[in-house]
């Protein structure tokens, strides 16, 4: 079975190499801070949504140093439209404060430091490296990524951290970098969450019965 799956995992790559050869996220930034609070803003909500958002706040917002000295009752009201959004808030500030008093206002590069911030979790701190500094350390699985790995059966878990895991396990690390923007933009915009015929879909193609799998989302 693993075999199978290594297979079936580089075939998928390889098109996703081809398909997007300079996988990028689409959340918007100028500087490192804003990027890490779109990353903590984008959970279970949609990048256009917290581009929306950030589209005025980021003017006002830029380094660690403005979002730790923010008010936390100002920066709740400012983001309310996006879910979550006082755990978001609050996350965000006490990151921001963290990274100004303990990294000097810069945005940690190990795994270990970011994922001991508020609010950032293995997923998070690997879009982080990936973006700001292209060290692919680890892949990031959200639900785009949950979704192909568990149609295409490559792991047989559901919980983010262990798929994660699980791929980096079937693909070459130097292929890391293209799978988490790769498949987030394959479903994003070719073949999306909801039931439908994707048969005639590249990925499909690859291995047709994952035209009848659909996973529940968590």
């Amino acid at each position: 079975m693993n075999k199978e799956r290594e297979a079936r995992a580089r075939k998928i790559v390889a098109y996703l190499k081809k398909a997007y050869p300079a996988p990028k996220t689409e959340l918007a930034y100028k500087a490192p801070f804003q990027l890490v609070a779109s990353v903590m803003l984008s959970a279970q909500a949609t990048d256009k949504q917290v581009n929306k958002v950030t589209a005025t706040l980021w003017k006002k917002y830029k380094t660690p140093k403005d979002f730790a000295s923010v008010s936390l009752a100002t920066f709740t009201k400012e983001i309310s439209s996006i879910s979550f959004f006082r755990n978001k808030a609050k996350a965000i500030t006490a990151a921001a404060k963290v990274i100004q008093e303990k990294h000097k206002g810069k945005v940690p590069k190990t795994e270990q430091e970011l994922v001991a911030l508020p609010g950032i979790g293995y997923k998070t701190a690997h879009v982080i490296l990936g973006e700001l500094y292209d060290l692919w350390e680890g892949i990031p699985t959200d639900t785009h990524v949950r979704r192909f790995a568990l149609r295409f059966d490559l792991t047989n878990n559901t919980d983010l951290t262990k798929i994660s895991k699980d791929l980096e396990a079937l693909v070459p690390k130097k292929d890391w970098k293209y799978l988490n923007n790769g498949l987030v933009l394959y479903g994003r915009y070719v073949c999306p969450a909801r039931p439908h015929d994707c048969k005639d879909h590249p990925l499909t193609k690859l291995w047709p019965k994952a035209a009848k799998l659909w996973p529940k989302a968590k």
